[in-house]
């Protein structure tokens, strides 16, 4: 079976794709179709929501991480088994990373040759809806824009309009959805709060989503707009596996940000991953090797993490005893000596603290430092989004250098931390080497 795939975009953030997207695959899950879903762009939240809606890993889709010869490979393997790949869009159709625009949800859905159904707020206008239309689908003719659904609609005179105002240009309106006040809220938290941290509230927010959709979206004329995916070779990830280690990988709550293909890769390579919830676990598995931090939201639980003094003297044990550490964003600051003023692992000399500045945008970076990831001098594309500031620990190398930018991160013994978000398949050697790292010195961490 050759899945199908459609692309739900929107002219800007803010349209209401989050709400289609999500509630499109939990309508299609309900009515027993299998539906794998997908994100454009390095956004940790939405997929988790999209992993609730449809029972399948939400995966991410980012030409500017991986490659553009690996989007098409990196959806047949996630749709395996699937009737439909849904890809959500990132902010507007074509808005990507500043200045080239690589990375947009245009490129994405020209890659796949998806046809795009976007998602429009058609608060504040009637008949401009025709020449919104008109402009994005003739400003890219590798992009089809096939479809479109009408969000927060006024009236069914307003409705009314708004048909007219597409059939004049052609575009099939595929459903309308009426303002609805109740889905405000969890609307915010989709953009600012983990599926994993709103815990039954998110089932909620889905479910709402699914019941909006099925009813004012046809989603059979939906299943039927979506095109087969290109053929071509899955991903798979290509290492050869070596004697088993086992690698503690922290979730949970606080640490959400990572990728599907990253456990995958260390799996393929020998890892026998262990999940370890920091808020709940108070102390590391038997015969810890290595240890992956990924991004989160640790400054959101602080107190909690603070409080586990026993894992925190795990993982400096762990450390002390050789263990290679690979530590993104969130990862980091949970290694620095405080947070926020509340004690964390200490393992880096260096203290955090959340500020109202973003720090947010792809990164072209050389590792400055050997490190148990990454060879001095191998160059990564990633991506940067916190609130936080480091002082700058005196002692550790730098692990980044970045054109006009200073030097990020900091190589630590075998500790790699640093800010920048890598996605583990466009770099799938340096999962290899942490992994192999990991089996030249035996852990006890009992």
């Amino acid at each position: 079976m050759t899945p199908r795939a459609l692309v739900v975009a929107a002219p800007s953030s803010g349209s209401g794709k989050t709400t289609v997207a999500t509630g499109l695959m939990a309508a299609l899950r309900r009515r027993g179709t299998s539906v794998a879903p997908f994100k454009v762009g390095p956004d940790y939240i939405d997929p988790g929501y999209h992993t609730l809606a449809a029972g399948r890993p939400g995966r991410n889709l980012d030409p500017v991480l991986v490659g553009a010869d690996l989007i098409g490979p990196l959806v047949r393997h996630g749709a395996a088994g699937a009737e439909i790949a849904v890809v959500e869009g990132v902010m507007g159709l074509f808005d990507g990373r500043v200045g080239d625009g690589a990375g947009s949800t245009a490129q994405v859905a020209g890659l796949l040759r998806a046809p795009v159904l976007l998602v429009v707020d058609c608060r504040g206008q009637s008949r401009s809806l025709a020449a919104l239309l008109h402009g994005f689908r003739s400003f890219d003719p590798d992009v089809r824009v096939a479809g479109v659904v009408l969000n927060r609609v006024g009236s069914p005179r307003h409705e009314a309009v708004l048909r007219t105002a597409a059939e004049e240009v052609g575009v099939p309106v595929l459903g309308a959805l009426p303002r609805r006040d109740a889905l405000a809220v969890p609307s915010r938290h989709l953009g600012l709060v983990t599926a994993a941290e709103h815990g039954s509230a998110a089932t909620a927010a889905v479910d709402a989503m699914a019941e909006l959709v099925a009813e004012h979206v046809d989603l059979d004329a939906v299943v039927a707009l979506a095109a087969p995916l290109p053929a071509g070779p899955a991903w798979a990830p290509q290492v050869e596996a070596g004697p088993p280690v086992r690698v503690a990988v922290f979730g949970g709550a606080a640490f959400t940000f990572g990728y599907a293909e990253h456990v995958e890769l260390l799996a393929a390579v020998g890892a026998e991953v262990a999940v370890v919830d920091p808020l709940l676990d108070e102390e590391l598995p038997a015969d810890t090797a290595a240890l992956v931090l990924p991004g989160g939201f640790p400054e959101e639980h602080v107190a909690a993490l603070g409080a586990n003094e026993a894992l925190l003297a795990a993982v400096r044990a762990a450390v002390a005893a050789g263990a290679p550490v690979h530590a993104e964003c969130g990862g980091l600051l949970y290694l620095c000596t405080e947070l926020d003023g509340v004690p964390m692992a200490g393992v880096l000399p260096a203290r955090a603290a959340m500020t109202g500045r973003l720090t947010l945008g792809y990164r072209d970076a050389v590792a400055l430092s050997d490190s148990p990831l990454f060879a001095t001098g191998s160059r990564v594309a990633g991506h940067e989004f916190h609130h936080c500031a480091v002082t700058a620990p005196a002692g550790p190398a730098p692990a980044w250098g970045r054109r006009g930018g200073v030097p990020e991160g900091w190589v630590h013994g075998r500790v790699h931390a640093s800010f920048l978000h890598t996605h583990p398949a466009g770099h799938p050697d340096a999962v290899v080497r942490f992994t192999n790292s990991a089996r030249r010195v035996p852990i006890d961490t009992t």
